[in-house]
């Protein structure tokens, strides 16, 4: 990221005169003006509204960014955020990171207009989200490993996670499992194959490819991925959805072919969404503490504005919750 410094250079001024010119001081000339603005453009040069005051004054907000504000997903992460931020004093601004760099949420990271900031946005870059923590801007990335200074990050252990679940299965009499998985280039959907195969491999079961699926951690992708998988005709016994919305998907697909859940065939998911419980049958899923994940990643950015060290990682556990959508199979 192109600093004041770089302006001034590729302008032939001096810092302070390019400081003048961005923040429209009428001390220097025209065509000076002129020459520093067309070098801040040339460098996309972003001006920071609080970098320059060396008493730089606490906003007493948060953001949250998130891929998409809806969803069932979030809801109980955004809670976690909005009890603890609140209980302590500040303001929480949750925004989509829709539109990518472009987006109103990477304008907040690079303007620095909040204390600090929790991701969770496949879409903001590692390279944005280090330019953005120059300067000290506290920064807590969720289930996403970016590696710089002043970038903290939580995750779920979804390895263990996913294990957890295929092993259920496998104890529950299952030897064909399938894997319909979410994005390829996903950070969590490569913990949660990463995860089933582990399981596989410790069972001595050996994966089949032709089971092994792409959805894209929506209902639709589910009920897609799962029409694709029954029409080829040799269905396993069993699912390992990446998550609850595709697994919800893909009841409705067997649903529609007359396949019944669990009596033809068991399914579990991922998350715990608040429907999981309210589909029928009652979904087996792996529950992820989405709550507290957001409550913790508030609490590491008060720390560290309070000028306290901290871990740079941290990983939660997850817990199986079963339910009516598996059934252990004889023989």
């Amino acid at each position: 990221m192109a600093t004041i410094k770089d302006v001034a250079k590729l302008a032939g001024v001096a810092v302070s005169t390019a400081s003048y010119a961005l923040n429209n001081n009428g001390r220097i000339s025209q065509e000076t003006k002129e020459k520093v603005l067309e070098a801040a453009r040339v460098l996309h040069y972003r001006k920071n509204g609080m970098a320059s005051d060396l008493k730089r004054t606490r906003t007493n907000t948060i953001a949250l960014i998130l891929s998409d504000l809806s969803g069932p997903f979030y809801s109980e992460l955004i809670k976690g955020v909005q009890d603890i931020a609140t209980a302590n004093g500040f303001d929480l601004i949750a925004c989509s990171s829709i539109g990518g760099t472009q987006s109103t949420a990477v304008k907040f990271l690079m303007e620095k207009r909040v204390d600090g900031a929790i991701i969770l946005a496949n879409n903001i870059s590692d390279t944005v989200t280090l330019q953005a923590s120059q300067g000290g801007l506290p920064l807590v990335v969720l289930d996403r490993k970016v590696q710089g200074e002043h970038v903290y990050h939580v995750e779920v252990d979804n390895e263990d996670g996913s294990f957890k679940a295929v092993e259920y299965l496998i104890q529950q009499g299952h030897r064909h499992i399938a894997f319909i998985g979410g994005p390829s280039d996903s950070y969590d959907n490569k913990k949660r194959l990463k995860g089933y195969q582990k399981a596989l491999v410790k069972h001595q079961i050996a994966e089949q490819s032709k089971w092994n699926l792409k959805g894209d951690f929506t209902k639709q992708g589910g009920y897609k991925a799962t029409r694709l998988l029954i029409a080829q005709g040799e269905l396993p016994s069993a699912i390992f959805y990446g998550n609850d919305e595709m697994a919800i998907g893909g009841l409705q697909a067997f649903k529609e072919s007359r396949i019944r859940v669990p009596e033809d065939i068991s399914i579990i998911g991922f998350d715990d969404i608040q429907l999981s419980e309210y589909v029928s049958p009652t979904l087996t899923t792996v529950k992820q503490p989405k709550y507290e994940v957001g409550a913790l990643a508030v609490h590491l950015i008060l720390q560290l504005l309070e000028g306290k060290q901290i871990n740079e990682q941290y990983k939660l556990s997850t817990e199986l919750v079963i339910r009516d959508s598996v059934l252990a199979r004889k023989g």
